[in-house]
Formats: structure tokens, sequence, C-alpha cells
């Protein structure tokens, strides 16, 4: 598109257009987004997080669910249970494992280079877009697109790794609407959308309650939806909670 303005009247409508409605900068973004969390003391403050609840997956099917999440070394081990089979996907800070009765095994599995990272980075206490700093990510304003009658903010989070995050960021309160994951596992491009909704305090910042994910574009019968009834914020999380345990012949 050619800009054909003069300069002069390019200056006059930008001097029009009210300061709040001019947030192009990401770090700007980011900045609201951390406050509307609840602030950088705060978030800080929180060493560990424990989420319990249900997940709905496709079929209807509902498990009990339970996460629990490590600031130290970005530990998390997340447990679903149905019908007396748990499924266990846990990460230590350096090996991705899991064990899951529902493919027969009984025993902990170590996951693919791939499956770690993405279990490590989505099971961050800060999140992508706030740890982007920390952790060297690239972050990148878009402008503003449509998400079910919303105008969100629209901001790129590109990781190390290359995995990429796009936020949709609610504009009257900054919190995430809708995040949209792509990277790759054993190859292939993954691309996971995930809504968010219903947030609630926890340690003094908000977290969303109501989680919704799925591939693009799919129906709503293929999602998976996550629904917290209770939160608690710095519970006991040693170390050895988030190991991998020992094959069985190893204990004996």
């Amino acid at each position: 598109m050619r800009i054909v303005l003069a300069r002069w009247l390019t200056v006059a409508v930008f001097c029009l257009i009210p300061v709040a409605a001019r947030a192009d900068d990401a770090s700007d973004l980011v900045a609201k987004n951390l406050a509307a969390r609840g602030g950088a003391d705060k978030l800080a403050a929180i060493t560990s997080l424990q989420f319990t609840g249900k997940l709905i997956v496709p079929g209807n099917y509902e498990l009990s669910y339970k996460e629990t999440r490590s600031r130290k070394h970005g530990a998390t081990l997340i447990q679903s249970t149905i019908q007396g089979l748990t499924l266990v996907q846990g990460y230590d800070g350096n090996v991705g494992w899991r064990i899951n009765p529902f493919e027969g095994r009984r025993d902990a599995e170590r996951m693919s280079a791939d499956e770690t990272g993405a279990l490590a980075d989505d099971a961050t206490i800060d999140g992508a877009l706030l740890s982007a700093k920390a952790q060297g990510s690239a972050v990148s304003y878009l402008g503003r697109e449509d998400f079910e009658g919303t105008n969100a903010y629209k901001l790129r989070v590109v990781l190390p790794s290359g995995a990429q995050y796009m936020y949709y960021l609610d504009p009257d309160t900054y919190l995430e609407i809708k995040v949209v994951e792509t990277r790759l596992i054993r190859g292939a491009r993954q691309v996971t959308q995930t809504s968010f909704g219903d947030y609630e305090r926890v340690g003094g910042v908000y977290f969303p309650f109501d989680i919704e994910s799925g591939p693009p574009d799919s129906v709503p019968a293929q999602h998976q939806k996550v629904i917290i009834s209770a939160a608690k914020a710095n519970v006991d999380a040693p170390d050895a909670m988030f190991a991998m345990p020992p094959a069985p012949s190893a204990t004996k």
C-alpha cells in the first residue's frame, strides 16, 4: 500500500489518535501485560504453583487433573487420572519423561528432545512472553487482529530454539486471551491454538482457570479443556518430585 499523505497531514492525523490506542511498541505491551497479571514483584515471589481440576479430552472423557510447577529448574509434573489409570508427564529441568498406561506402559520413558522442549516451554511460571527477555527470545508487535469480536493486540515471541508463540492480548485488560504455538516435533510442524478465560488470583498473580486448546480451525469436539477448580502458590515442590522414576530393574 502506497502512503501518499503529505507530511503535515500525516502528523496531524497521528496527533488526533489517543495515546492509549497507539500501543504499537512491544515492550510497552509486555509491561502492560505484566502489570495486569499482578506485577514483577508478585510474580517473582511465586517459587512454585499447583493447580487441580479436571481435564476434558475429545470424546468427552473427563480426567482429574493436577499440575505442579517449580521456578527452580523450570520443573513441572502433570498427572491426569481416569478409572484408576494415571498419565504422568514430568520435566526436572533437564529430562522430560512420561508414564502412559493408556498405551500399555507402566514404566517411565524419556520424551524426545522436541517433546521435552515443548513441555518445558509451556510449563514455566512466567510464560513465554514475560520470560522472553531472560530467555533471549525476540518479541515483536504485529498490530491488531480480531478474535471472537475482540480487536486484540498481537505479539510474536520467537524462542532461541525457533519455537514461536503468537500472543493475543485483550485491549481492555491486557491479559492473554489466545496463544498460537508453532514448533517442530520430530521434524513435523505442529501448531496449537489455546484460548484462556476465567482469570483468578493465585499468590497475587492472575492465572487462567479455563484453558481450551486444539489445532487451529478445528471444531470444539477436537479440543481438550482444562478447568481449574483450585490453585496454590509456593507449595512444597522438592526436586525429587520431578525426577524420572528409575526402571524397576534398577531398584532391585
